[in-house]
């Protein structure tokens, strides 16, 4: 038995596991219905708009650029537990945690993200960041213009994502709202500030 015969055996196998049937050319009535589609598509309404003087409305769930929420007395939800970067399948998100003090609050509960960076150039707008935070501490917003000319820009700090300060709120770091805890922050029951959190 030469040593070319195994090897002929493998190649016979593979070429038979490997066999497709070429079926030659579509009828013509499979065709038609092809070119059916290109045809009827000619007389369906054109919506054209003028962008950017006009911008059609996004849906309500739209996923666009992200914001880092606040508690209606203006501490930061984000705790800096980091699920949203382990979550983040193309690694966009980096967040570094610190322990907050009764001086230094900027959170409710033990810690506060630190830093908190979304690299946009990476980011692939998928959402599971949303569904990980156990805090609704991020969320999306309708917010879609985020072409730059520098790649630079396109990482957002934590100063960027962050949502303005509203009526009622107080900069950070202030401390909790009079005779409550962390649990009453999660619970909803701080609806604004007060006046002796406010930092002299």
């Amino acid at each position: 038995m030469s040593e070319l015969e195994p090897k002929r055996a493998i190649d016979g196998a593979a070429e038979e596991s490997i066999h497709i049937p070429i079926a030659g050319p579509a009828s013509l009535f499979t065709q038609l219905k092809g070119f059916w589609v290109t045809f009827a598509a000619q007389f369906k309404k054109v919506t054209t708009v003028q962008y950017p003087e006009v911008k059609e409305p996004t849906a309500p769930r739209f996923h666009g650029r992200h914001q880092l929420n606040r508690h209606p007395d203006g501490l930061e939800k984000c705790i800096g537990c980091e699920l949203c970067a382990w979550a983040c399948p193309a690694d966009a998100i980096y967040v570094e945690g610190a322990d907050n003090s009764d001086e230094q609050r900027y959170s409710p509960g033990e810690r506060y993200g630190k830093v908190y960076q979304i690299n946009y150039l990476r980011c692939i707008f998928c959402g599971l960041c949303i569904e990980a935070c156990p805090t609704r501490a991020l969320t999306m917003t309708n917010e879609y213009e985020l072409a730059d000319d520098s790649r630079k820009k396109l990482i957002f700090e934590k100063e960027d994502l962050l949502a303005p300060l509203r009526s009622g709120m107080l900069q950070p770091p202030h401390p909790y709202y009079p005779g409550t805890d962390d649990q009453d922050y999660y619970h909803g029951r701080v609806t604004e500030a007060h006046p002796s959190q406010e930092q002299k």
